[in-house]
């Protein structure tokens, strides 16, 4: 079943449980979807798709970051609950030990040794965490070793 199939079906689900913050945020991400499909004027891949629920995910960590300097903390909590339902949909993250692993294979396989080489570890890697892991925090590992 494709992940779009997987949030439709979820969005069933919802509806029948009468879940309003699980169902509205599904309804967002297949929005999300369907508006790329329809721009590009293709369907979007599994892959493609975990793209668009990974930025999804960043822009509501984001956005608990701003509520909550701001003091505004129940919006925060809201952003917080739109996560959890968004990463049931995501493969699961790669642990810290799993990163460096793939951080190191992907300097040795590209023959990396300075940070002019960090564009191409950068393109090495993402296909294998999309969705995985946090492409800034794979950055700041890559230049720490790249210095």
């Amino acid at each position: 079943m494709s992940l779009v199939d997987q949030l439709k079906s979820q969005m069933k689900d919802a509806m029948r449980a009468k879940e309003k913050v699980r169902l509205g945020t599904i309804r967002m991400a297949l929005a999300a979807v369907k508006q790329i499909e329809v721009d590009t004027r293709e369907t979007l891949t599994d892959d493609q798709a975990i793209a668009v629920l990974t930025k999804m995910v960043k822009q509501r960590r984001d956005s608990i970051t701003q509520y909550s300097a701001a003091g505004r903390d129940e919006l925060a909590a809201i952003e917080a609950e739109e996560i959890k339902v968004l990463e049931v949909f995501l493969p699961q993250p790669l642990t810290e030990e799993e990163i460096a692993v793939l951080v190191d294979a992907s300097i040795e396989e590209m023959s990396a040794s300075s940070m002019a080489d960090m564009g191409k570890v950068m393109g090495a890697l993402k296909p294998k965490v999309l969705g995985r892991a946090d492409m800034a925090a794979i950055g700041a590992i890559i230049r720490a070793k790249l210095k």
